[in-house]
């Protein structure tokens, strides 16, 4: 954090790689601590490249920091492009050591701060990405993401007291039916309920994935009155903190602890460290109606402000060149306020557009190609984790693949309702494949010839919302020019689909 704090990155960013590689200390201060910063080195594909992730609470943006990521990214060519995250957030890449000073202070300077987004810190708070403008939200959860983001962060100053965590922490806020928040696999996840009349949150803690273990998060027989939002969340990061296990990475996520103290150990250690030393027992009424069937935001939607409506538009697999970026930010400014808000899906909505204007943007030529306020259905539900192509850890390439297999098996058969595929290119399993209807981990397996070629493991049956369930693995080892023609056979066995009729002259 001192690299942050007393501006040590400064001085780092005067050296070489060569220097840098050549200092024990320097090296693991690029590919280690600064991620302390958002900073994370590809030495593996993209030496002296970093990749850059951003806060964002509750993936809410404007076009001003939009464009200036955009600027960030262009001056990188092929190296530069954009991803938007499974956390509402924005990653850049391409980024070189030399320029992080002076993008740190861009970043400030439109209201962006990159602090404390990655390893063992708190990551984006997500909220209902159609927070404020949703005709039937239960309640805004742009006010409590912000304020979780700020209290994390110390107002993007550089917060120690949070910053040393035994592993990485998700939160989220829930505030809509839909729980497009994924509370079930989030470290600690408040759930809007009232009590004696007054509004709060029942709250469930311990949900993760890693590479050894999944879990979805449980209740903490809890409920906390709106004002106890930041308290609450000091004091179960604090239990975290002083009481988690600090050993193997793969048994540090705050589940293993919740595990050993059991649920009403951990309770009662949260308990403690409340202001006031008192932790209300949840209560029955849950403002969630379980029996809601999920909506779908592409499109044109009206607000809960009459005359406004938001549109919703796909993001192939989240991502984003600075023309995009660019383009994006003019549409904002032109036809809404300014304002995008980016989706756990990897997709983005413009919202607070005049209903009387909806007509020319959806004429815009930049929703006529690839960001389609009416994506195929399949497409729809696409997500993807950066893969190969950045990331050293990704065993196969994901994000191209991805939209080739679902190309491939839209032409099989014929889907009736929107079927939620992710593909992960590693057991870490950032693309989420366990919440998917259709996962695809990646792999390494053995073609036809023996050799090893690239592969997926294959899950089926995840679900989210108030009936979320993790998915099981279906097949494993297949080799990915295998996948299309298994999918194809899951989707009309499992999902309703219909083959495709063949011309007879089709080659």
């Amino acid at each position: 954090m001192k690299l942050f704090m007393e501006n040590g990155i400064e001085e780092l960013a005067k050296k070489s790689m060569e220097e840098i590689d050549g200092e024990k200390l320097t090296k693991d201060d690029i590919d280690v601590r600064l991620k302390w910063l958002g900073l994370f080195h590809r030495r593996k594909h993209q030496y002296g490249k970093f990749m850059m992730r951003l806060k964002l609470p509750n993936g809410v943006t404007t076009s001003a920091q939009t464009r200036y990521l955009a600027s960030v990214i262009r001056k990188y060519g092929e190296d530069g492009c954009a991803d938007v995250t499974t956390r509402q957030n924005w990653q850049i890449r391409g980024v070189v050591l030399p320029d992080v000073p002076e993008i740190l202070k861009g970043l400030a300077s439109v209201g962006l701060t990159s602090l404390q987004s990655g390893m063992d810190n708190v990551r984006n708070p997500v909220g209902n990405p159609i927070a404020g403008i949703d005709p039937d939200e239960i309640v805004d959860t742009r006010p409590y993401t912000n304020l979780l983001s700020q209290f994390i962060t110390a107002n993007s100053l550089g917060n120690p007291e949070f910053s040393n965590l035994p592993r990485k922490w998700n939160v989220c806020v829930v505030g809509s039916h839909d729980l497009y928040e994924h509370p079930h696999i989030n470290d600690l996840a408040y759930m809007p309920a009232n009590k004696d009349g007054r509004f709060g949150f029942n709250l469930l803690v311990g949900g993760f994935f890693s590479a050894k273990r999944c879990e979805e998060a449980i209740p903490l027989d809890a409920w906390v009155p709106a004002d106890d939002v930041l308290p609450l969340c000091g004091a179960v990061l604090e239990a975290f903190r002083d009481l988690g296990t600090r050993g193997n990475r793969q048994k540090t996520r705050m589940m293993w602890l919740i595990d050993e103290l059991g649920i009403e150990g951990f309770r009662a250690e949260v308990e403690k460290r409340m202001p006031s030393g008192k932790l209300e027992r949840e209560s029955s009424e849950d403002l969630v109606n379980k029996q809601w069937e999920r909506r779908d935001y592409f499109g044109v939607h009206p607000q809960k402000q009459e005359g406004l409506s938001y549109i919703g538009l796909h993001c192939p697999v989240g991502r984003l060149q600075a023309d995009d970026m660019d383009e994006l930010a003019r549409l904002a400014d032109t036809y809404g306020s300014g304002e995008l808000r980016l989706t756990v899906e990897q997709n983005i909505i413009i919202p607070n557009v005049e209903t009387s204007k909806t007509q020319a943007l959806l004429q815009e030529p930049f929703l006529k190609n690839r960001f389609s306020p009416e994506p195929s259905i399949l497409m729809k539900g696409l997500v993807a984790c950066t893969g190969s192509q950045f990331c050293g850890q990704a065993i196969i390439e994901t994000k191209l693949r991805a939209l080739k297999v679902t190309e491939e098996v839209e032409r099989l058969v014929a889907v009736p309702k929107p079927v939620r595929m992710h593909w992960t290119g590693c057991p870490n399993t950032c693309g989420q494949v366990q919440v998917a209807d259709i996962g695809f981990m990646g792999c390494l397996t053995r073609g036809e010839d023996g050799k090893a070629v690239e592969g997926a493991d294959v899950y089926v049956g995840g679900r989210v919302g108030s009936d979320s369930h993790i998915g099981e693995i279906y097949k494993k080892g297949v080799p990915v020019t295998d996948l299309a023609p298994l999918v194809a056979e899951i989707l009309v066995k499992e999902f309703g689909a219909v083959p495709r009729v063949r011309e007879e002259n089709e080659d």
